[in-house]
């Protein structure tokens, strides 16, 4: 998880394993594989700088991370 604010300054906590794509600009739009669209003060590369060490913290543990974990589609 990355802590971003929104445009009021708002704290906002996002799941950097769900993060497809950003949009730079004056405000940085974060796309989310969920479908979600979050509006965020920081620059793009702030953001990609905050994802790159959320992975090697989680990669230094060893341990997977599965992004969709508790949401598999049923089996029908």
């Amino acid at each position: 998880m990355i802590s971003l604010h929104k445009l009021n300054g708002m704290e906002v906590v996002v799941n950097a394993e769900l993060i497809e794509t950003l949009e730079p600009g004056p405000q940085t739009v974060v796309h989310l594989a969920t479908g979600n669209k979050v509006v965020v003060r920081e620059k793009a590369d702030e953001v990609v700088s905050k994802v790159m060490e959320y992975r090697k913290s989680v990669n230094s543990s060893g341990k997977a991370v599965n992004p969709i974990s508790g949401y598999e589609r049923g089996r029908d």
